[in-house]
């Protein structure tokens, strides 16, 4: 790969890494698993399993991407060749690799609907609206947001064009944006009527529930695939890194900022709910349909309706530019004749031409409970098994150390190969087994 494709700061990379770990998972998913699975007890075993995570897996998927000096595919053949089975390598990594783009294909109808009520907060019509309704009429309905689901996809492969150097100066904006938005979001909701007794239940750990496997397991998928661990994701982020880099102090710094955000998120989300009385509404319900009634009764509704889904439009493009990013380096790698413009407007013809017929919620829902509950759980499973199983040990260890503020050993090693590997594994038979959607 070409030096002149790195990351050109510490901080791009960071604000990179954060922006493709942030998204849906931490704006709604984060908030309403807090609130189900019991409050305070959720998130001690949350932020255990964050720590793990970022500590471990992340900073194994940076250390692979920037060994291999490649994404997903070269990531997966350069770690089964170490061990002679570079023919195994070629096949391991499309599972991964395919999830990246099955995903982008389902989350930019997502962001669509986003987009949609962010021009509706801006135009003032949400907030005359009945959310509940209003919400049926596109996402119930085929072809419903046909012009944004183009502007979505339109605007996140230029963010490409350029690899690191255009997905760099994107998140450089969007991310400090993201996170000021949904502060200024969180301060306003302080100011509502028992918005305190949402803090007390975040806080306050409820000790038996946090025992209950369901609590574990929940905490730990959210973890998992918040922090985008998935054998694919991150490997990109890790090859722009530039060797001078310290990687574990990197996955530390993304790991933080993506629990910040998904903090931020709850903020907003569970004393608002609290304050007037609604229960939690699974996934897109709480953002178009709960969110929106409790706008149109706040003073100012509007202009802070805008600046949520503002935020939200940042943080799923940014995370959708990964995805894309993912699926075009190995895509080029892979065929180098192709050129960038040429791969992006292949995944801009297939995310938008499959996507378009599953805008209804019908049809995307289903489509990314099969890519969560199939696809993704294989390959985090696949990714963490390929490091730490199938790699080589010193050249592992070789690339964690580059740069690095200390040296790691055995303890580091042995936590990655007997403890975030088994987690990883059991993640996947639960989902495979109880059809479980992380």
């Amino acid at each position: 790969m070409d030096n002149t494709k790195k990351f050109k700061s510490k901080w791009g990379f960071i604000l990179t890494a954060v922006g493709s770990a942030v998204g849906m998972a931490n704006v709604w998913g984060f908030p309403y698993k807090l609130t189900t699975e019991g409050g305070g007890a959720f998130l001690i075993a949350y932020l255990f399993f964050i720590i793990v995570f970022g500590y471990i897996g992340l900073s194994a998927e940076y250390a692979i991407g920037r060994r291999a000096n490649t994404g997903t595919l070269g990531a997966y053949e350069y770690a089964w060749k170490s061990r002679g089975m570079e023919g195994a390598g070629k096949i391991v990594g499309w599972l991964p690799l395919a999830g990246s783009m099955c995903i982008a294909i389902g989350y930019a109808c997502i962001i669509s609907y986003v987009l949609k009520a962010l021009f509706q907060a801006i135009t003032g019509s949400l907030m005359t609206v009945n959310p509940g309704p209003w919400f049926e009429s596109f996402a119930l309905v085929n072809y419903s947001v046909i012009p944004y689901h183009i502007i979505i996809v339109v605007v996140t492969l230029l963010t490409c064009i350029t690899g690191a150097d255009s997905i760099e100066k994107a998140n450089k904006f969007m991310m400090p944006l993201f996170f000021v938005l949904f502060i200024i979001l969180a301060i306003r909701v302080a100011f509502l009527p028992n918005a305190i007794n949402g803090y007390a239940f975040m806080f306050k750990p409820d000790w038996a529930e946090i025992m209950k496997p369901q609590t574990l397991v929940s905490a730990m998928g959210q973890a998992f695939f918040s922090l985008s661990i998935t054998g694919s994701g991150m490997i990109v982020c890790g090859a722009y890194l530039s060797k001078k880099e310290d990687i574990i102090d990197g996955a530390k710094k993304t790991a933080i900022f993506d629990t910040i955000a998904a903090m931020v998120a709850a903020f907003v989300m569970v004393p608002a709910l609290f304050s007037y009385g609604l229960d939690q509404a699974r996934g897109p319900g709480l953002l178009f349909v709960t969110l929106p009634t409790i706008l149109q009764d706040m003073p100012g509704g509007r202009i802070f309706a805008i600046i949520l889904f503002t935020a939200v439009v940042f943080g799923g493009v940014s995370s959708l530019q990964n995805m894309f990013e993912v699926v075009a380096e190995s895509l080029m790698h892979k065929i180098p004749k192709l050129t960038r413009k040429v791969t992006l407007v292949i995944l801009g013809v297939i995310t938008f031409g499959i996507g378009v017929n599953m805008e209804a919620i019908v049809k995307w829902g289903p489509w990314m409970d099969i890519v969560s509950i199939y696809i993704i759980p294989l390959g985090a499973t696949l990714g963490a098994i390929s490091w730490f199983w199938i790699l080589k040990k010193d050249e592992l260890m070789d690339e964690i150390n580059t740069s690095s503020s200390k040296i790691y050993g055995d303890v580091w090693y042995n936590l990655g190969r007997y403890f975030y590997t088994p987690l990883a594994i059991i993640l996947c038979i639960v989902a495979l087994a109880f059809k479980v959607a992380f």
